[in-house]
């Protein structure tokens, strides 16, 4: 468990600002305590200080996760958000999408969402921009 380099800091920084915008601060610097992002077998995890003062008192080997993980780097040093990040960046999200309920079963599959299937869309969303899904009674789904 360490701190993000530069590089790291930079890639991560970059996805999460194609999610939320400038709202990483406030991922940060919460009322309820200073939070963090950690670097852990190539995977990032978002936790208080306190939980992360005490997991390293834990060996590297030991250690399987702390906190929330947010996503990982690849291989080739590309950074992957994953689904457990959701609930900390559906509240911050710049632009958002709402499904149909008939849209929203064939996403949850995997499937592609057609014009059709969508309810609702954010003002200004341009075209490759960075979603959140969420269904019609505002539950965020990817």
């Amino acid at each position: 468990m360490r701190p993000l380099t530069d590089d790291e800091c930079k890639l991560f920084f970059e996805k999460l600002t194609k999610y939320i915008g400038d709202n990483i601060s406030q991922l940060l610097e919460r009322t309820d305590g200073k939070y963090c992002f950690r670097l852990h077998k190539e995977r990032i995890y978002y936790c208080k200080e306190s939980l992360m003062k005490k997991a390293c008192h834990v060996s590297r080997e030991n250690l399987r996760s702390f906190g929330t993980c947010f996503g990982k780097f690849t291989k080739t040093r590309k950074f992957r958000l994953h689904v457990t990040a959701l609930d900390f960046l559906a509240p911050y999200a710049k632009y958002k999408i709402w499904l149909k309920p008939n849209a929203e079963q064939q996403f949850l599959y995997g499937n592609h969402i057609m014009k059709a299937g969508l309810g609702r869309i954010t003002e200004n969303t341009e075209q490759y921009q960075g979603v959140i899904v969420y269904n019609m009674n505002d539950l965020p789904l990817q």
